[in-house]
C-alpha cells in the first residue's frame, strides 16, 4: 500500500546520545514493554526543555517547520511521560535524521 501525503523530511540533529536505552531499576529488560523514542524526537525535547530554545528557533535549527517540530516535541513528551508513569523502557533509535555535524 503506497504512503499517503508528503514524505517526512529529515531532521538535523546536533546531539547523538551515548546511551540508547533507559529502563526502570530492578526490572529485567525482557520483562518490560519498550517505548521507541526517535532521535529527532529526543533532539526536539533537548532543544526546548534543556537548551531552553523557543520552538521557532529550535525548528529552524532542525531544518523543519514549526508544526513538524511541535509534533515531534509532543510525541517525545508523551512517550517519556508514558514510560515514566507506566514503568516502561525507553529505546532511542534513529528514524529520519541527518547528523548536522556531518554536513
Amino acid at each position: 500500500m503506497p504512503c499517503r501525503g508528503r514524505p517526512k523530511s529529515p531532521r538535523r540533529v546536533q546531539c547523538s546520545p551515548e546511551v540508547l536505552y533507559f529502563k526502570p531499576r530492578g526490572v529485567p529488560l525482557k520483562e518490560l514493554e519498550n517505548i521507541s523514542l526517535a532521535i529527532e524526537e529526543l533532539e526536539a525535547l533537548r532543544l526546548v526543555d534543556l537548551e531552553e530554545m523557543q520552538q521557532e528557533d529550535a525548528a529552524f535549527s532542525m531544518g523543519i517547520s514549526r508544526r513538524a517540530f511541535w509534533e515531534d516535541l509532543q510525541n517525545a513528551r508523551r512517550k517519556v511521560a508514558l514510560a515514566l508513569t507506566m514503568g516502561k523502557a525507553i529505546e532511542i533509535a534513529g528514524v529520519n535524521y541527518v547528523d548536522s555535524d556531518a554536513e
